[in-house]
């Protein structure tokens, strides 16, 4: 279920709740480096590679350093001893470095996926304790609005909240932990890996000014289709879970269309993924694969264990490879190129019109649902533990 539309610009807090399936780590993930040291002259950021100047001063950025530098607590070492006092971090300037193993600002929830990592670095690095459950999530929506659903793993919402004056109950909660439905699968086809023409930001502060199907959506929609997404999840029921995705993400970008003037995120390719999906459920009889689209061309295919072999060489076959490592998993890769797609099947999706053709789509993700933020050893850290300055080349 899509969020899209701020009630709240300053806090970041949504106008209606969503949901989503945190992914997995081995396949896609961001890796943030934190450290904090009186010798640092100037908070800095790099990302990617790239130093982001000005980044001490961006307002996302500063709401997530000092809303977890808040609750910090002692930093201890193994034997207890204190090695900054609770007092003095606020005397520490820091360093973040951060990547993504995916394309950026693309439609891929690259900015949900750097701040989460972003608030759970930081909390690492304080020892930064909750107040209440949930706080660290309304910390990270500060920073991106969906990141507060990437702090936890499996399946995720985003309750809106509103209720509290401060809005300190728009927060993240876990509906079903990465284990609950261990045969899920997705399957992502990278259509662009370039940077969107209409960033989330703009696109929702338009849409919210404009859309009336947005209001609509917000006010009568949302609430029935998180009930109903949720009894799915949590009974593993692919059909209903199918169905609502679908449902939802179409209307989400009808919404985008709805705005004035209006916003495109998926273009011809998206459409023929989604005529495509469409035809070999009809084909199948049931839902086996289920799209859904975010603010990009880029598609997210849901289905099962049983199906996904399936799924992917019906993708395949309509979007070649153009590349060795065109997927990101080589086991997968083999078995949807042996895989014998079935001559009714694709009698059935060739009635959507599309021809196979090479270099539509630049890659191919396949992945499970996975946990929330993850330590890592200092092996992979992207700053220098001597110097604090950051190591990962462009």
């Amino acid at each position: 279920i899509k969020y899209w539309g701020k009630a709240h610009v300053k806090l970041n807090t949504p106008i209606n709740s969503s949901v989503s399936v945190t992914l997995n780590q081995d396949d896609l993930r961001a890796v943030t480096t934190a450290a904090a040291s009186l010798k640092f002259t100037e908070d800095r950021l790099w990302l990617n590679g790239a130093e982001e100047l000005g980044a001490s001063t961006s307002k996302r950025f500063r709401s997530c350093v000092d809303g977890v530098r808040a609750l910090a607590t002692d930093k201890v070492d193994e034997e207890g001893n204190v090695i900054v006092k609770k007092e003095d971090w606020a005397k520490m300037k820091i360093h973040i470095s951060s990547y993504n193993t995916f394309p950026t600002a693309a439609g891929l929830a690259s900015s949900a996926a750097g701040y989460a990592a972003l608030v759970a670095a930081l909390a690492q690095l304080f020892g930064a304790k909750e107040e209440y459950p949930g706080q660290l999530t309304t910390i990270a929506r500060q920073g991106s609005g969906s990141a507060c659903r990437s702090l936890y793993g499996g399946f995720v919402a985003w309750r809106k909240g509103g209720d509290k004056p401060d809005w300190s109950d728009s927060l993240a909660e876990q509906v079903a932990d990465e284990k609950h439905w261990p045969e899920l699968r997705a399957v992502i086809l990278v259509v662009s890996d370039a940077k969107k023409d209409t960033s989330s930001t703009t696109g929702m502060s338009t849409s919210v000014a404009t859309s009336k199907l947005l209001a609509y959506r917000a006010a009568t929609v949302v609430d029935e289709r998180m009930e109903i997404i949720e009894k799915a999840f949590l009974e593993k029921d692919f059909e209903t879970f199918g169905q609502v995705t679908m449902a939802d993400s179409n209307q989400f970008h009808a919404t985008c269309l709805d705005t004035y003037p209006p916003i495109f995120y998926m273009n011809d390719i998206s459409k023929s993924v989604i005529r495509i999906v469409h035809a070999y459920n009809a084909w199948a009889g049931e839902i086996r694969a289920a799209y859904t689209f975010d603010a990009g061309p880029n598609a997210v295919l849901y289905t099962l264990e049983k199906y996904v072999v399936e799924v992917g060489a019906l993708m395949l076959h309509y979007y070649p490879a153009t590349s060795d490592n065109y997927i990101n998993n080589p086991d997968f890769l083999k078995k949807i190129t042996d895989f014998k797609l079935s001559e009714g099947l694709l009698a059935a999706t060739d009635k959507t019109g599309r021809t196979p053709s090479a270099g539509d789509v630049k890659m191919m993700y396949y992945t499970t649902s996975g946990p929330g933020p993850q330590k890592l050893g200092m092996e992979e850290a992207n700053l220098d533990p001597k110097t604090g300055m950051n190591t990962r080349k462009p």
